[in-house]
């Protein structure tokens, strides 16, 4: 019975061991076929299989870098970028981690992160000196770098002579509002001005006016004081008729007073 179980456990062992090499070449396979449909230029073919690779061994580091690369070509540069900077960190060979920092460089300046990807190639020619793609690359970084702050400076310079440009139109457009405010302020008090002026006018006139009337009033009345009210026909020779009698009357008087003085006083002769 214990002869029996150690056999089993042996030929278990045995299956095992025989598993590993196998499982082992089932990701290689996998690799090796998006490799395949990477120079094909099949890209997002290439991306599948290495994710496939990966996901029996998230351990295998050729395959997070050929996926980086399959990324990379599909203008993936985020994702890319992760999985560079995984390996960068990650891996335990200077010559993968070398690359991987080279091509997070590349990923960067894709990106026009060029600070980041300067430091990117600093690090892989850290690793590997003689690399002179990485050396041009870090040039080529540098100078973007230096254009996209002069550009930026202008920019801002541009900016803000933008804004003084406005600022001072506005200015300009304040200062006209005032002055067509004034201008028009004036135009109102001269207005104001021409209205009482008009005011006192009518005014004087209309006290001109009362003047006049009272004045010719005033004529009309004395006019009608001395003015004698006009007599008719029949009026008229009803007064000569009474000035005649009376004149008769005075006669007849003045001869009986004559006539009496006669009487009462002779002649006398005094010698």
């Amino acid at each position: 019975m214990n002869h029996r179980n150690i056999i089993f456990g042996a030929v278990t062992l045995l299956t095992a061991l025989i598993a590993l090499p196998a499982a082992g070449q089932t990701v290689n396979k996998l690799v090796r076929k998006g490799n395949k449909e990477f120079d094909k230029g099949k890209f997002s073919d290439a991306e599948v299989l290495y994710r496939k690779a990966l996901a029996k061994d998230s351990t295998f580091q050729k395959a997070t870098f050929n996926l980086g690369d399959a990324l990379y070509k599909e203008k993936n540069y985020e994702e890319a970028g992760k999985a560079f900077a995984h390996l960068a960190k990650k891996s335990k060979s200077n010559n993968l981690k070398a690359k991987s920092w080279y091509n997070l460089g590349n990923t960067l300046m894709q990106k026009k992160q060029y600070e980041q990807s300067i430091q990117a190639y600093i690090n892989s020619l850290k690793l590997n000196p003689k690399d002179y793609n990485a050396k041009y690359n870090l040039e080529y970084a540098r100078k973007m770098l230096k254009n996209q702050q002069n550009k930026n400076k202008n920019k801002d310079q541009n900016k803000n002579n933008k804004d003084n440009k406005d600022k001072n139109k506005q200015n300009k457009k304040n200062d006209q509002n005032k002055k067509n405010d004034k201008k028009d302020q004036n135009k109102n008090n001269q207005n104001k001005n021409d209205q009482n002026k008009n005011k006192d006018q009518n005014k004087n006139n209309q006290n001109k006016n009362d003047q006049n009337k009272n004045d010719q009033n005033k004529q009309n009345n004395q006019q009608g004081g001395n003015q004698r009210p006009q007599m008719t026909k029949a009026e008229a020779q009803r007064m000569l008729d009474a000035l005649r009698n009376s004149e008769k009357g005075t006669l007849k008087k003045l001869e009986k007073k004559k006539a009496k003085a006669v009487k009462g006083k002779p002649d006398v002769i005094n010698w």
